[in-house]
């Protein structure tokens, strides 16, 4: 037993050398800046304290009680959930029906396919949200000038603070639906042929498998991909910083981006890093509602 144990703790020493590296960078890059913006979040920290450190100040819960207080941060948090509500399941739904199309047995050009539904994802975000800021144009955009060809006036679509976020929405789905896709296209080749060999022998209808075979193989693909998905629509940024700027009337303000207003333009370190980990709180909170559902419905 000695012996075994020593070689054991011989083993376990040579692993944790190996990692020592990657482990060292992921301290210093992650867990030491968590840290210290948790310890932030319970200060005054400013602009001022960035020269001097002297006068930052600890005041507890203090930034956390002013953020439930402030009635532009419900208005943020309600954005937020309205972008990942109609969003997210847009997003999903849309990745899911085209990777059924990319991936049926008579679809043709499969790589190209996937290829051109993929190109957005990897294109850089600021740039695309650029040039949708053209598509939407009120005077000139091509949007609003197919919508000339079909007799109906233009449309401001940024500019309405009924339009903006379901402006934001559709490029947000429009950009990340390619992503996932892939996901849905590995899932979708796990399921063994013979189960629709005979389910179709049986006489069932495509619309029979899909809701019979198809829907419960991918569902821990499924939840996956859902999980995946909300985690990054509550972390909405890029889309109104570069189209709206929040606006109009704080209609796409966003609780990431009312953070970075907070931290970098009016310099409230301490405040804004509060809202991080309220947002991550949200966050975390959905993360295990999800799981805690996954494993009932498999239970």
């Amino acid at each position: 037993m000695n012996l075994r144990r020593r070689y054991e703790r011989k083993q376990t020493a040579a692993a944790l050398l190996f990692l020592a590296p990657a482990l060292s960078v992921l301290a210093a890059f992650f867990v030491v800046p968590v840290a210290a913006a948790f310890l932030m979040s319970f200060t005054d920290f400013d602009i001022y304290g960035l020269g001097d450190l002297s006068t930052v100040r600890f005041i507890g819960f203090r930034n956390y009680l002013r953020i439930l207080e402030t009635p532009l941060f419900w208005k943020a948090l309600s954005n937020t959930f309205y972008f990942v509500v109609i969003g997210a399941p847009l997003s999903v739904g849309v990745s899911l029906v085209v990777a059924l199309m990319v991936n049926a047995r008579m679809a043709r050009f499969k790589g190209l396919f996937r290829t051109i539904y993929f190109l957005p994802v990897v294109t850089s975000l600021v740039a695309v949200a650029i040039v949708w800021r053209y598509l939407y144009h009120p005077a000139h955009g091509l949007l609003n000038h197919a919508l000339g060809w079909l007799g109906i006036g233009p449309v401001d679509w940024l500019g309405d603070p009924n339009l903006a976020m379901p402006a934001i929405i559709f490029l947000a789905v429009w950009k990340n639906f390619g992503y996932n896709m892939l996901i849905f296209i590995a899932g979708l080749s796990n399921i063994p042929d013979d189960l629709y060999e005979a389910a179709r022998m049986d006489g069932a209808s495509g619309w029979r498998q899909f809701v019979d075979i198809t829907l419960p193989m991918l569902t821990p693909t499924t939840v996956f991909v859902v999980m995946l998905t909300l985690i990054g629509y509550f972390q909405l940024f890029a889309e109104p910083y570069v189209m709206t700027q929040g606006g109009p009337l704080n209609a796409t303000l966003s609780v990431v981006l009312m953070m970075y207003e907070q931290g970098f333009r009016w310099w409230n370190m301490g405040y804004a890093a509060a809202i991080a980990f309220i947002l991550f709180a949200i966050i975390l909170f959905f993360t295990l509602l999800q799981m805690f559902i996954q494993r009932r419905v498999e239970a």
